[in-house]
């Protein structure tokens, strides 16, 4: 873990400069507790992998490309690619999961078709628990899902159905952390959503909408 005087700084870059990459890495350390071995060994492939990003060339893709709609999305809500600072470097290649999960969660944004609001960032929480990454993002879920509707109460009922949702794409899907989105910008983003198992049915969907939040609450303790 980031020493505290480190992740102290990393905050305060966060709330000076809007530098989120490495307050991100520090909080991400810790959902990596009970990492599913499985994930760990093929994550080795990501050790030292730092590709740039340019949302400037990404931008000139067409319309409709995995990059052009990462620009996009970037551009929109004036956020820049996450990174990691060169001193965090040593400690990321002993961290892949961390690494990965921290450059990667704004094209996970695109791809599940969820906003940066609370809900949809609640879906994107809520694809990480369906994937099985680690044991520790399954027990915070519930907090984080309660937190988010006390923060917004008037938007549970999309909290809620984003959290399904998110959930029912990352059973259903491949494993996003080590799929080379950097590999694919030029892609047309339907046909990796399609590749990746990131389209639900109607059915699906009818069935998360038409399940009440204390029925499902219910059934997920008798589990």
């Amino acid at each position: 873990m980031p020493s505290i005087k480190r992740y102290a700084k990393a905050l305060k870059d966060y709330f000076t400069t809007g530098e989120t990459g490495d307050a991100a890495f520090g909080e991400i350390k810790f959902y990596g507790i009970g990492l599913n071995p499985a994930l760990k060994d093929r994550l080795q492939d990501f050790v030292g992998y730092y590709p740039k990003i340019d949302l400037e060339e990404l931008a000139q893709l067409p319309e409709g490309t995995l990059g052009y709609e990462y620009a996009q999305h970037m551009k929109q809500h004036n956020i820049q690619p996450l990174e990691i600072s060169p001193d965090l470097r040593e400690e990321a290649d002993l961290s892949p999961f961390a690494l990965r999960y921290t450059v990667t969660h704004d094209i996970f944004h695109i791809l599940l078709g969820f906003d940066t609001s609370y809900a949809g960032e609640m879906g994107v929480f809520g694809f990480t628990v369906g994937q099985n990454y680690s044991k520790m993002l399954k027990i915070v879920e519930p907090l984080v899902l309660l937190i988010f509707c006390v923060i917004r109460p008037f938007q549970i009922k999309k909290i809620w159905e984003c959290d399904r949702i998110g959930q029912a794409l990352g059973k259903q899907a491949e494993c996003l952390l080590t799929y080379r989105f950097e590999d694919n910008w030029a892609r047309p983003i339907d046909n990796v959503r399609a590749e990746l198992g990131l389209v639900l049915s109607n059915e699906q969907l009818e069935k998360i909408e038409s399940t009440p939040m204390m029925a499902k609450s219910q059934t997920e303790v008798s589990a």
